[in-house]
C-alpha cells in the first residue's frame, strides 16, 4: 500500500472482531512503531503488549469516558516513555504511537488511541485518581516509565465515514 493511501485510510475505529492478531503481525507493528525518530536518538519509548481479553477488559475501565470500547479489542499496546532518558519522552512516544496507527492500516487492521497521560479516571473528579495510576496498579509497568496512551488494535469490518473535506492551505503558513 502506498503511503498516501495509508494516510487516507487511517481512522480511529472503536469496533473490533474477536479475531486475534497473529504474532508475526504484532512483531511487524511493534518494529514499525519503534523505527521512527526520537529526540537525540534517545529511544525513550517502550511498548507493552496485552492480548489477554480479561486484562484488556479491566484496562478499558481506566477512564469512565473514552476507553470502554477497548474491552472488545483483541490487542492493546501501552505506549510508555522514560522521562529519565529524555525530557521529550511524550513527543517520542507520540511519534511511535502515530507510526503504530499507520502500521495497523498497512496490515489491514483498525486502531484507536486512548489517551492516558494527564487524564483522570473519573471525568467529574479531575484531581482524583489518574488513568496512569490505575494502569500502574494493573500492569507490570517498569519503574521509571510513564504511560502516554494505549492503542486498541484489531480486525474490524466497520468502515467509518470519510473525513469531512477541508482545505489544507488554511492551516499552512508560508514565510518567504
Amino acid at each position: 500500500m502506498e503511503f498516501k493511501e495509508i494516510l487516507h485510510r487511517r481512522r480511529s475505529v472503536r469496533k473490533f472482531s474477536a479475531e486475534p492478531v497473529p504474532e508475526g503481525v504484532i512483531h511487524r507493528l511493534l518494529t514499525a512503531a519503534l523505527s521512527g525518530p526520537s529526540a537525540r536518538n534517545t529511544r525513550s519509548t517502550r511498548l507493552m503488549v496485552v492480548d489477554d481479553p480479561a486484562l484488556i477488559g479491566r484496562m478499558s475501565e481506566m477512564r469512565d469516558y473514552g476507553s470502554s470500547f477497548m474491552s472488545r479489542a483483541p490487542l492493546a499496546v501501552v505506549v510508555l516513555g522514560e522521562p529519565t532518558l529524555c525530557d521529550l519522552w511524550r513527543e517520542n512516544a507520540s511519534i511511535a504511537a502515530t507510526l503504530l496507527h499507520l502500521a495497523c492500516v498497512d496490515e489491514g487492521l483498525a486502531s484507536c488511541w486512548v489517551h492516558v497521560h494527564g487524564r483522570p479516571r473519573r471525568k467529574d473528579d479531575p484531581e482524583g485518581e489518574q488513568a496512569a495510576d490505575y494502569l500502574r496498579a494493573l500492569l507490570p509497568i517498569p519503574a521509571g516509565c510513564e504511560p502516554l496512551c494505549v492503542l486498541a488494535i484489531g480486525a474490524s469490518d466497520f468502515v467509518p465515514a470519510a473525513l469531512p473535506p477541508f482545505d489544507p492551505e488554511e492551516k499552512i503558513l508560508r514565510v518567504r
